[in-house]
């Protein structure tokens, strides 16, 4: 399996997460020029590599030649699983780092991601199981971008929602 890093990636990634983010963070009243331009770097650095890379990996493990039932929702499921809580409080951690928010940089960011995740999960599957399955491996970054651009407020919404 190679890795990929393109040009196209790194652009979609930067742009979407930008805005996406840049939304939720308008909603919640939490705009800061640091912060986009910390999610625009993030979006189209570390997401750019490490989420199409881990979508190649889904088709490396489950072709897409498979539809039968079976693989299907495994597509769906890997792709849920790889934004698990962990992943959630990792990007916690970056809006705050981004925010200058580093009062904010606690153990409850963890608890905080899982219950996000958690409360995501019917959307989630559905959300990833149309990407994985009814989206070509061309455009699957792009359209987990709009997806996370969606989810990225509901997981700004969700440090209100679920701190304590």
């Amino acid at each position: 399996m190679k890795l990929e890093y393109t040009k196209q990636n790194i652009i979609t990634g930067l742009l979407i997460y930008g805005i996406g983010d840049s939304v939720a963070s308008l909603l919640t009243g939490e705009f800061l020029l640091t912060r986009l331009l910390g999610m625009i770097l993030i979006g189209g650095t570390v997401y750019a590599f490490e989420i199409p890379n881990f979508f190649n990996w889904i088709n490396y493990k489950i072709p897409e030649t498979d539809k039968s039932f079976k693989a299907l929702m495994n597509r769906a499921l890997l792709a849920s699983a790889y934004f698990n809580p962990l992943w959630v409080t990792r990007h916690l951690f970056f809006l705050k780092v981004i925010s200058l928010d580093f009062g904010g940089i606690n153990s409850s960011l963890w608890g905080i991601g899982w219950d996000s995740f958690v409360g995501s999960i019917p959307i989630s599957i559905i959300g990833n199981y149309l990407i994985q399955n009814k989206v070509s491996n061309e455009r699957r970054f792009l359209s987990s971008c709009i997806f996370s651009a969606f989810m990225a407020v509901y997981y700004a919404m969700s440090e209100l929602l679920f701190a304590n």
